[in-house]
């Protein structure tokens, strides 16, 4: 991520949290806190025998992971629903991005490991997950470009599917923003040009009945935890969905900006008509 982007509607009205709203925070948040971090620590110790017998991969704690994330959208008793193939073949994963959400959206399915700035790992909670789950995080600092892109080889080449956000920055979620070809760069090395793959999936908020249509979106100043608030305390709630399009072989493209237009392309077309505001 870049900076935050700005929506020129500015943002959703204020939302007012009733009594039984509060009772749900509550609810909600105590379950699933207890029981996101009960298996952050089971996780932590399957991998400190993970580790040592397998390095760098990770044959059993993704599962973990997958359980955690599923669990959280029926605790929250967001429908979650996925249409399309997983990818077989090594490589990335790239997607649009409306929310912090998408983490568990994305992780729910398919065993990913996110590429994320490099703030991300000092956030309470969500940093800690995210250190736990094998997220790389990176710094846009130009002097550092060669060492990350070392990083994504020796991952991917791992056989891990890195999940990238092309746009740079979360949305509104009714849109999809340019996809900036730089972090694709990685995939055209010699060493992987002509053995990786790159999935495009299309992540959807549909939200709740009568509410503003970007009621999941988390993007530019929003405060976290009012955003979290929100979403433990609606009732009843919206669903996510996600599409994921057919792979394709990076060795098939001609550059990083044909293989970035491709997949935006793709990720457009799963947003439908919602995407006539981009």
């Amino acid at each position: 991520m870049t900076t935050t982007w700005e929506s020129d509607e500015g943002y959703p009205p204020k939302h007012k949290i009733s009594a039984m709203g509060w009772v749900r925070v509550i609810w909600r948040g105590l379950v699933l806190g207890t029981f996101v971090f009960s298996c952050l620590g089971l996780l932590l110790l399957v991998r400190l025998v993970e580790k040592p017998v397998h390095g760098l991969h990770r044959p059993w704690t993704p599962f973990i992971t997958q359980f955690v994330c599923r669990t959280a959208f029926f605790v929250l008793g967001i429908r979650y629903e996925t249409k399309g193939e997983l990818m077989t073949q090594r490589g990335a994963v790239v997607a649009n991005h409306s929310s912090w959400l998408d983490i568990f959206a994305l992780n729910a399915r398919k065993r990913i490991y996110f590429v994320s700035k490099s703030e991300v790992a000092s956030w309470p909670g969500i940093g800690w997950l995210a250190k736990a789950t094998g997220t790389v995080f990176i710094n846009r600092n130009p002097k550092e470009a060669r060492a990350q892109k070392d990083v994504f080889e020796t991952r991917l080449l791992a056989g891990h599917k890195l999940l990238f956000f092309p746009e740079g920055t979360s949305t509104d979620s009714v849109r999809v923003l340019p996809f900036k070809p730089t972090l694709f760069a990685a995939f055209f090395t010699p060493e992987l040009r002509e053995k990786l793959y790159v999935q495009p999936v299309t992540v959807v908020y549909h939200a709740p009945k009568g509410e503003d249509p970007r009621f999941y979106g988390w993007w530019g100043d929003m405060e976290f935890g009012e955003h979290l608030l929100k979403t433990l305390s609606q009732s009843p709630q919206g669903r996510v969905e996600l599409t994921y399009h057919p792979p394709v072989a990076v060795r098939d493209f001609a550059s990083r900006k044909a293989l970035a237009a491709h997949c935006e392309a793709a990720v457009r077309s799963g947003h439908g008509l919602v995407d006539a505001r981009a």
